[in-house]
Order: structure tokens, then C-alpha cells, then sequence
């Protein structure tokens, strides 16, 4: 034990130095947030004076609108996408782990090279079609890719969600069938509630990637009244005036609020979805 003190000490020493290095830019950003202008080039890491203000001045200062409003509008967007894409994944998901039909595995094998498409590569012809069809400016295009298993993550979550399907006991579907229960029902009353972790798993990876897709948003929302809060934040950026880092600083901080309440809630679920996924695969 004495040996063995000295190097766990100095382990955990180390450990704590890189920790506080890769934490110094969010101590930063957290302390900046209540700084003035003339403060922010002070390499002190946080203020002399604590500017609550910037927060309250920063929710109104986008002229016409305030953060309530695209607050409204991202929960309104994300919520449709988190709807649609839990219920067409796990329904597609449900396909490839208890259907058998013709190609089954070449069309599984053809959704596992689409993880390795980049999404650059139909970001222009996507655009052309949904500009075509009218819906630059409404938010038809998250939802409906969503909705028919596709947009961001979707190949992912069905990969996830097929892994943790099959884990679960095939004797189950053979009992609902003896009860008269059609293969929808199947899942709809059997294997989708017992894939609870699994969803709850999907559910957190896409609030979180479609709460951060600044430049899917940026591309087919033009009008402010239909900003997110992530496009809101660019608003506070004006040739015509100085930047005010203070507000921009807190109300980049608000924005991560709702990201971090949602993996916290759901993290014994989150943790328990990858586990079963990662054994039962």
C-alpha cells in the first residue's frame, strides 16, 4: 500500500490538472457571461462586478421578439422531430429484428453504409427537392425525413434500437400470436414498451443533436419569427453596433439549460439503454 500511494497520488494529480484544463473554457464562458464589454479582455476568469443584468437585457434584446418566443419555437420543432423520429425508428427497427422478408440482410447491410455517408453529400440535392416542393421557411423538412426514419441519426437509432430489440425473447411474440395479436400489435403492445431504455436513449441523442444543428436550422429557416434559439444567438451579432459579449455569453448559457435537464432526468435510462444495447447485440 505505501508502495503503491505515491503513484496513485501523483495519477490522481495529473488527472486533476487536465481536468481543470479542459474545464478552464466552460469557467471561462461561465464567468464571462456576467462581464461587461470592458471587462471581457481581463484575463481574470471572472468578473470584478457580477452583471445579473446581462441576462435580463439579453432576453429582450432582439428587437420585436424575445428568447420566450424562439424558446417556443425550437420545443415546437424538436418536439415534432422527437415524436416522429421515436415512433418510424422503432418501427423500422422492429422490421429488421422480428420480419423476415426478401433481402432482408442487403437492405440492413444498405442502411449501415448510410453511416457512413457524410451528410455534405445530400445536403444540395435535399435542399433543391425541399425548395422545389415549397418548404424552405417551414419546418417540414425536419419533420418529415424524421418521420419516415431519416434525418439526423436516423440509421443510427435503428442500428441502436434493432441491437436491443433482439435481445428480447422471442417467446413473447409467439404468445401474443396465440392471443390473436396482429404483428403491429406486437409491437405496439409488447416490444415497445419493454424497449423503454432503448427509446429513452434515442429520445436524449436526438433532442440533443437537433437542439445543436445551427447550420440545419440556419439553411431552411429564413424568417426570424421562426428562429430557434440557436439562430437567435447570431442575431446579437450587428455590423452596424458593438457586440454585446455580456448578453451573447448569457444567453448562449440559458441555451444549454434545457440539454443539460434532459440527459440528467434521463441518465439512469440513458446509461441502461447503451448497456442492454451494447450486451444483448
Amino acid at each position: 500500500m505505501k508502495t503503491m500511494l505515491p503513484r496513485t497520488l501523483r495519477t490522481h494529480i495529473l488527472l486533476a490538472v487536465f481536468s481543470l484544463i479542459m474545464i478552464y473554457p466552460m469557467l471561462w464562458w461561465f464567468g464571462a457571461a456576467f462581464k461587461s464589454n470592458a471587462e471581457m479582455s481581463s484575463p481574470a476568469l471572472f468578473p470584478a462586478e457580477w452583471l445579473w443584468s446581462n441576462f435580463s437585457q439579453g432576453w429582450v434584446a432582439i428587437p420585436k421578439f424575445t428568447f420566450t418566443h424562439f424558446y417556443i419555437n425550437t420545443f415546437e420543432l424538436i418536439g415534432g422531430v422527437l415524436i416522429t423520429s421515436i415512433l418510424s425508428c422503432s418501427l423500422v427497427a422492429f422490421g429488421f429484428a422480428r420480419l423476415d422478408f426478401p433481402l432482408k440482410n442487403f437492405w440492413f447491410s444498405i442502411l449501415m453504409v448510410t453511416l457512413m455517408l457524410p451528410s455534405q453529400v445530400t445536403l444540395v440535392p435535399q435542399y433543391i427537392m425541399f425548395n422545389t416542393w415549397g418548404w424552405v421557411n417551414t419546418y417540414l423538412p425536419f419533420y418529415v425525413p424524421h418521420a419516415l426514419a431519416g434525418g439526423i441519426g436516423g440509421p443510427f437509432f435503428i442500428f441502436l434500437l434493432v441491437q436491443f430489440i433482439r435481445g428480447l425473447p422471442r417467446e413473447l411474440d409467439e404468445s401474443a400470436k396465440i392471443d390473436g395479436c396482429s404483428w403491429f400489435g406486437i409491437y405496439w403492445r409488447i416490444v415497445l414498451p419493454l424497449t423503454k431504455p432503448a427509446l429513452v436513449t434515442v429520445g436524449i441523442y436526438c433532442f440533443l443533436w437537433n437542439w445543436d444543428d445551427f447550420f440545419g436550422h440556419l439553411l431552411y429557416i429564413n424568417s426570424v419569427s421562426k428562429y430557434t434559439v440557436g439562430l437567435a444567438l447570431k442575431l446579437f451579432v450587428d455590423s452596424q453596433s458593438a457586440l454585446p459579449w455580456g448578453q451573447l455569453l448569457a444567453m448562449s448559457l440559458v441555451s444549454i439549460i434545457p440539454s443539460l435537464i434532459i440527459f440528467f432526468m434521463a441518465q439512469r435510462h440513458f446509461v441502461d439503454g447503451i448497456a442492454s444495447g451494447a450486451v444483448k447485440g
